[in-house]
């Protein structure tokens, strides 16, 4: 029921459909395996999903450079498949390098889950080395389907282009937050691994997938242990669905493949909104794949209910215990980053109406937008339903909607620069400078310096009439500015809380 402008996520869901599909009827028209065919289908579901690059050009560089990371782990898993120790610890080190390499923004991002996920898939379907030529196969065929539906028969991003990601918070070692996170993801995947053995010593796979999957697109603490909970729930309702949907359908193929259409529809549509959503669909599907494999029975779904939990419960270990990455420390840093954008745009703007015809807002404003959409995820877990604390959540939902106004206003504000026959103000260049001072003192401790003289002239410009929408959209941003620094800088003396 959310709204979907532009029906982006509907046509993202049947584009992902109609290549995945195109993918698989290659696959069989080839004569490959159940296995290879199966294999290929999420090779082409994990190039539509994964990359997220932001103009068209670096998306079909990604796709290319896929195999680069799929096919070296992909040989790596088969041949040591039957070799449990080195399996493990290859698939750790996997799970390291696929992490680290987010630091690398989203191709770094795309290639390390498709390298984690070859190495998954190679569990999941029980692939043997005799298998690998085809399994390379399949994949190829895979990533040319994905590749020429994505790009040549449905290029969706050649008119709505994908927003860029905002740039990495910066750090160096230990205080590089990718870093961080890899060593937690490694730790509480081994673990994961050894309890998941415990479980099952063929679907141990399931409790490491978990754990991964909660680490994506993931920072801070507070994150990652919301991200868990809403996995759980997922899973949980894709059982509940899976008992009543794949069980009763004991393989069949065609009613499995047109419900496992239905799933990958679900993932990609329901995956920009609601996570717990996104796992129904993945949880429902991979049933049915089980069901395709002929092993599906109730116990199974229910140990991978455990599974999900035991890699959950890792999970939140890791991120607690292990170079915690704190909520408010996040935060801090991206609610800064969001002012400083309030800030560039608005003396953009003023230079812009002052007639300095380079000057352009409208990066500015753009980057603004990311960042309100990177400081809403972050601050995701303090206005969650289930959060105990009221003061915390009221102060951040409070956050949130003063710094949505702020942006309100710098639109209203490059808007008004844009407009040719607008005049410049000489109270504007002094209510720009209250704007710097007020975004100063919000993000730095140090106190501003004085306001420099500005000379007001008489209103006698040529065109009066856009001067004063200009001063009313900063005046704006001075009392929204100062209506924030009471819930930024309230105690325990950092932006937001501590959590």
């Amino acid at each position: 029921m959310a709204p979907d402008p532009g029906l982006l996520r509907l046509r993202t869901g049947l584009r992902a459909v109609l290549g995945i599909a195109l993918a698989v009827t290659v696959a069989e028209l080839a004569g490959f395996s159940l296995t290879a065919s199966i294999t290929g289908g999420l090779a082409a579901l994990l190039a539509l999903f994964t990359v997220t690059d932001a103009t068209v050009r670096r998306q079909a560089v990604t796709t290319l450079l896929l195999p680069l990371a799929g096919f070296p782990v992909l040989a790596l898993a088969t041949l040591l498949h039957d070799h449990a120790p080195l399996r493990d610890a290859a698939f750790l080190l996997v799970v390291l390098g696929g992490v680290y390499a987010r630091r690398w923004g989203p191709r770094g991002h795309a290639l390390g889950i498709f390298a984690f996920m070859n190495f998954f898939s190679t569990q999941f379907l029980h692939a043997v080395p005799g298998q690998l030529p085809e399994l390379y196969a399949a994949v190829g065929i895979a990533l040319a389907a994905a590749g020429t539906v994505r790009f040549a028969l449905w290029p969706i991003e050649r008119r709505t282009p994908p927003p860029a990601a905002p740039a990495p918070l910066p750090g160096t070692g230990l205080a590089r937050i990718t870093t961080r996170q890899a060593i937690q993801a490694t730790a509480a995947c081994a673990v994961a691994l050894g309890i998941g053995q415990v479980l099952s010593e063929d679907r141990w796979y399931w409790a490491v997938g978990t754990t991964w999957w909660i680490f994506v697109n993931t920072v801070s603490r507070g994150e990652t242990l919301v991200r868990g909970f809403r996995r759980f729930l997922g899973t949980l309702l894709g059982i509940a669905v899976g008992m009543v949907v794949a069980l009763p359908l004991h393989g069949a193929p065609l009613p499995t493949a047109l419900l496992v259409a239905v799933c990958v529809f679900g993932i990609f549509y329901t995956a920009p909104l609601s996570y717990s959503w996104m796992m129904l669909s993945v949880t429902v599907m991979a049933g049915l794949l089980y069901g395709l494999l002929g092993v599906l029975d109730p116990a199974l779904l229910v140990l991978r209910l455990e599974e999900t939990v035991v890699g959950a419960v890792c999970a939140a270990l890791a991120v607690l215990l292990i170079l915690p990455v704190t909520t408010h420390a996040i935060n801090d840093a991206w609610i800064q980053r969001a002012l400083r954008a309030v800030h560039a745009a608005t003396a953009a703007s003023e230079r812009r109406l002052a007639g300095e015809e380079a000057a352009d807002p409208s990066p500015h404003v753009a980057e603004l937008d990311l960042l309100l959409g990177r400081v809403r995820l972050s601050v995701a877990p303090l206005v969650h339903p289930l959060s105990p604390f009221r003061e915390r959540k009221e102060r951040a939902r409070r956050v949130l909607a003063l710094l949505d106004e702020c942006a309100a206003e710098v639109r209203g504000l490059a808007a008004v620069a844009a407009d040719p026959d607008a005049s410049h103000d000489a109270r504007l260049a002094a209510a720009c400078w209250r704007v710097e001072a007020a975004v100063e003192g919000l993000t730095s401790p140090r106190t501003p310096k004085p306001a420099p003289a500005v000379a007001v002239e008489p209103e006698t410009t040529a065109h009066p009439a856009p001067a004063p929408a200009a001063l009313g959209h900063v005046s704006g941003l001075e009392r929204l500015l100062a209506a924030l620094d009471e819930p930024l800088k309230a105690p325990p003396g950092s932006l937001l809380v501590r959590s």
